[in-house]
């Protein structure tokens, strides 16, 4: 899910962190990575409208656009007027009658109208009240959201959102109470990289990334063409995000963003949040009901929040919409490699690659504030895990996500690139690294200290106390283990007499403990 300013994904091991370069990359690596060749066609009208087919062992919730379109409250109306007078009513006739006047002759005096005609008008009365009532959704119900959405849409008005828009969107909106449980109790993200890569990277997930690949070839070829964004990298993101489409979420956007924003905690966010679907509706993009996405904003098929898909999302197909939400993915796919693209992607260039570290490397040298040519790495010994040279796609970082124990990768900028879509780390690895199963590659060759556990919240903090304790720490006991974290953890294993990789594991919390 694309996300500006909230993470999804609390890794242990994450916190972004934009060095400045030592060189700016090229536009195009200068060592292309060589790539299975690409059926491109030359046009728009080759987009193939292919429903996405069903994944084995999920759950598709289809989302059917006819169903948002405005209900006719006088056909509902006249419908139930027919319904219950269809057992008096007077066949039709083409035939004019004998006894029809030119002009209406002078209304005459009734006298009491018969008790069946009164009960079949009360009859039609009441379905048409039934009908007018069913065509409505049912009006806010608590007094103080409805007192809030009344101020909001004030705040709304101002912005450029016309009241039409508003009416249509906010028609029986109604606090989530799910979402708010969502937001208040998320599940603390406490998994070890490799039980998240085993999920992230299933064989079934790099297969029907495969099969995604082949059914969609001629269009991601064009996408591949249009924005210089590799095809494989953009179904990685559309497998990790949606399960290639297959769960796009279905929580009424509008809905859940009024309901987090009238919450407080992040009310400027989810505010700014719930303009831009306000404005995404208000450009004719979708209808309020089929605005749906995951409880926290993301929507589609790649999970655009709302103010990413004003800025960044696209019409591939031309059929004069930017869905996003819909069973075809195609402007999704094209929105996420335009997205990838307006962050300084470089074509041809990797996000990283396994590199095998020789004895006695300096692991001072490794951390993402390293970003030192291929040269100076070759120089110090590292060596891809084939045992041939880095190549050189500009400035490289070493990086160590599980310690000297674990897989080392030597990462490009395209590594920040893709952090630009999710900041934390394992998403980064899982990305690129179900990018490169997709199209052939191998798996991770070196080991992950499996007999490992990740550290929780509590522990993290723990840590990060003793080494405050200890002079090595100065930052907040956040439970976040970032540069600051690791650059401390270095610190004390190289007091200690340790491999000074920074690892933040159990042992050194032990360690810690003892100490």
């Amino acid at each position: 899910m694309i996300h500006p300013k909230m993470i999804r994904l609390t890794f242990a091991l994450t916190l972004p962190l934009c060095a400045p370069a030592f060189a700016a990359p090229p536009v195009v690596s200068l060592v292309p990575v060589p790539r299975p060749a690409q059926e491109v066609a030359p046009a728009a009208a080759d987009v193939v409208e292919v429903q996405a087919s069903a994944q084995s062992r999920v759950i598709i919730d289809v989302i059917d656009e006819r169903a948002a379109e405005p209900v006719d409250i006088a056909s509902l109306a006249s419908s139930a007027l027919r319904d219950a007078d269809a057992d008096t009513a007077t066949p039709a006739t083409t035939e004019v009658s004998a006894l029809a006047a030119e002009r209406s002759p002078r209304p005459q005096p009734r006298g009491t109208v018969p008790e069946d005609v009164l009960a079949r008008s009360e009859e039609r009365g009441r379905a048409y009240d039934e009908a007018l009532a069913a065509s409505r959704p049912e009006p806010t119900r608590d007094p103080e959201f409805r007192a809030w959405i009344t101020g909001f849409q004030t705040r709304a008005r101002a912005a450029g959102i016309s009241q039409g828009t508003l009416n249509r969107a906010f028609e029986g909106v109604q606090i989530q109470d799910r979402v708010l449980d969502r937001d208040r109790n998320q599940a603390e993200f406490s998994r070890a990289l490799w039980d998240y890569l085993d999920t992230a990277v299933s064989p079934e997930r790099i297969r029907n990334g495969r099969d995604r690949m082949d059914e969609w070839r001629t269009t991601l070829g064009r996408i591949e063409a249009q924005y210089e964004v590799e095809a494989e990298i953009v179904v990685a993101v559309w497998g990790l995000e949606s399960a290639y489409g297959a769960m796009r979420g279905s929580t009424d956007i509008i809905a859940a963003m009024a309901t987090l924003a009238y919450d407080g905690r992040r009310q400027d966010f989810f505010e700014e949040q719930l303009i831009a679907a306000l404005r995404i509706l208000q450009s004719g993009d979708t209808s309020p009901r089929n605005m749906v996405g995951s409880w926290a904003g993301a929507m589609g098929h790649t999970q655009f929040m709302p103010t990413s898909y004003l800025e960044y999302a696209q019409d591939f197909n031309g059929d004069g919409r930017r869905n996003i939400w819909g069973d075809n993915p195609v402007d999704a796919l094209a929105s996420t490699a335009h997205y990838l693209a307006e962050h300084g992607w470089t074509y041809g260039q990797p996000w990283g690659l396994e590199v095998r570290l020789p004895e006695g490397f300096d692991y001072r040298l490794a951390g993402e504030h390293e970003r030192i040519r291929a040269a100076f790495w070759n120089g110090q010994g590292v060596r891809l895990i084939n045992g041939d040279p880095i190549p050189d796609h500009g400035p490289a970082s070493i990086r160590l996500p599980m310690g000297a124990e674990g897989v080392a990768l030597v990462t490009f900028n395209n590594f920040r690139v893709i952090e630009r879509y999710n900041p934390a780390d394992a998403y980064v690895i899982a990305i690129g690294h179900l990018s490169d199963r997709i199209t052939g590659g191998p798996a991770f060759r070196a080991d992950w200290p499996r007999e490992d556990r990740a550290l929780s919240f509590a522990e993290r903090q723990e840590m990060q106390r003793h080494l405050q304790a200890a002079g090595y720490y100065s930052g907040n006991i956040d439970g976040l283990v970032g540069p600051i974290t690791i650059a401390a953890v270095r610190a004390y294993q190289e007091g200690e007499g340790l491999t000074p990789d920074g690892y933040a594991s159990l042992s050194i919390l032990e360690r810690l403990r003892r100490g």
